[in-house]
């Protein structure tokens, strides 16, 4: 059985986005809601940690308000997949190993396209999972949970996760699974506001993958995310001011947002 553990904020897009693409699933499953409407967290990992916690599942899902299964067998399917991977530390949708780009089979955004540049067809090993779905054995999230300290935001969750259970001997999978994410993390800063703050993903990533890099810098050269690519040896900061070199001027000629 799987556990579904979702944080949500709005229980409008909760009950039409997931919960509706749960209603006829063919399994038995767990669904573990956690009501933050009121920011009683105060991070992803802390109340992930929470329910997490909780679930009784041989699989603990975790997965965003505003993902649709799009298929009433889908923890059916992703449960046997889930039985034939080796070493398994951590699964997901979308993630990356390398510069090549985002191995995915989801699509997002409106009209829908694919939320990565290499589709696949089977379960491929990768460095890190992007966080809008994830699946953890119980048995190893019984032994290892997100990181409160250093994920202190709503950031780099499933990244630090990723990178953590590398180093007990595990592997994070991409698993050919489709689901579609409504929402497609695009920036809501102003080209103004991207440069200014060397960068278009908020400020609290920043702060967190700043920790990130340097908690994991023994053991990885470079983290390959979904939202970009870093650097364990050089300082965060000219990181983010080589983003101004090579493609912040260019947008800031196109006009201001």
């Amino acid at each position: 059985m799987i556990s579904v553990v979702c944080v949500y904020n709005n229980e409008n897009i909760l009950n039409n986005w997931l919960l509706k693409s749960l209603k006829n699933q063919t399994v038995e499953f767990e669904l573990i809601k956690i009501d933050n409407t009121r920011n009683t967290f105060k991070s992803a990992a802390k109340a992930l940690n929470y329910g997490g916690k909780k679930a009784k599942g041989k699989y603990i899902m975790f997965v965003h308000q505003d993902v649709d299964l799009s298929s009433n067998t889908f923890l059916e399917e992703v449960e046997k997949v889930l039985d034939e991977l080796p070493n398994l530390g951590i699964a997901g949708v979308a993630g990356k190993k390398d510069e090549k780009g985002v191995m995915t089979v989801i699509k997002h955004g409106d009209p829908p396209k694919l939320a990565g540049e290499i589709y696949i067809d089977k379960p491929t090993e990768v460095q890190t999972l992007d966080e809008c779905l994830v699946i953890i054995p119980k048995s190893v999230f019984s032994k290892l949970q997100f990181d409160e300290k250093c994920c202190d935001s709503w950031h780099l969750y499933t990244v630090d996760y990723c990178l953590s259970q590398a180093r007990l001997g595990l592997s994070a999978y991409v698993i050919p699974m489709f689901v579609y994410h409504k929402f497609t993390g695009a920036s809501n800063k102003s080209r103004f506001q991207t440069i200014l703050s060397l960068g278009s993903l908020p400020d609290g990533y920043y702060q967190t993958l700043g920790k990130l890099l340097k908690k994991h810098k023994n053991h990885v050269n470079r983290v390959y995310t979904t939202t970009g690519d870093w650097s364990t040896s050089y300082p965060l900061i000219l990181q983010r001011t080589g983003f101004l070199a090579k493609g912040g001027l260019k947008l800031l000629l196109r006009g201001s947002g």
